[in-house]
């Protein structure tokens, strides 16, 4: 009966930030990767995972912390210039300026 518990309040949670994002306007925005972040979950007698995090300064000076895919997460480094793309916590794409001097 716990388990069950667990789960249906991780479904809510779920469906309630899914409805938020989708409620918040699809924004691009003038960015900076401020930091980054891992955090990792299960092992012991289960699976790990390994959830990432990156936090981008806004050009208002707002920040935001958005999860992104590893892949992404290992392209980006703190300091990283660009056009962020995003919906409430939702990532879509970081445009990096590519600066030749």
């Amino acid at each position: 009966m716990i388990i069950i518990g667990i789960i249906l309040v991780r479904v809510i949670r779920a469906i309630v930030k899914w409805n938020h994002n989708n409620q918040q306007p699809r924004l691009t925005s003038q960015a900076k990767v401020a930091t980054k972040r891992t955090v990792v979950r299960g092992g012991g007698e289960s699976r790990t995972y390994q959830d990432y995090y990156v936090t981008f300064e806004l050009s208002s000076g707002e920040r935001v912390e958005l999860e992104v895919k590893g892949t992404e997460y290992g392209q980006l480094v703190e300091g990283d210039k660009g056009e962020l793309h995003f919906q409430g916590t939702r990532y879509f794409g970081f445009n990096r300026e590519h600066n030749m001097s």
